[in-house]
């Protein structure tokens, strides 16, 4: 089994930047190769969106139109966290944030459905 834990969400006020970290854990024997971390947000009112997401084997990303130039995913293997980092946030950016595994990619890697397993969400709130 796999169990995710975010942390790094708070209050910021707009043009602000904050990092949004998610350590993954495994039980012993539990194989995780080439799969996914992705983060997600839900504002109030609001479908879950994917953000932004990284492959586990070669690195690559993607991410959510609104956000590209601002946000940046990354990945510490020895530390098995991922990072978000967040930059000049804006009020719209305001959310509950999730990061998730995909143990079975697929081919849509920013798709909420694609995910197997799932950590608590953190808040980020951005003032105006």
């Amino acid at each position: 089994d796999v169990q995710l834990q975010a942390s790094g969400g708070g209050l910021v006020q707009a043009g602000g930047s904050l990092r949004l970290s998610c350590v993954v854990s495994a039980v012993p024997g539990f194989v995780l190769e080439d799969y996914f971390i992705g983060w997600f947000r839900q504002a109030p009112g609001k479908e879950r969106e994917g953000v932004a997401c990284i492959n586990s084997t070669d690195g690559s990303t993607d991410y959510l139109d609104s956000v590209k130039g601002r946000f940046t995913i990354s990945s510490d293997d020895a530390k098995k966290t991922t990072y978000l980092q967040m930059n000049n946030l804006k009020p719209e950016d305001t959310a509950v944030y999730y990061c998730a595994l995909d143990y079975w990619p697929g081919t849509a890697p920013l798709e909420a459905d694609e995910y197997d397993y799932w950590g608590q969400g953190t808040l980020v709130t951005v003032s105006s």
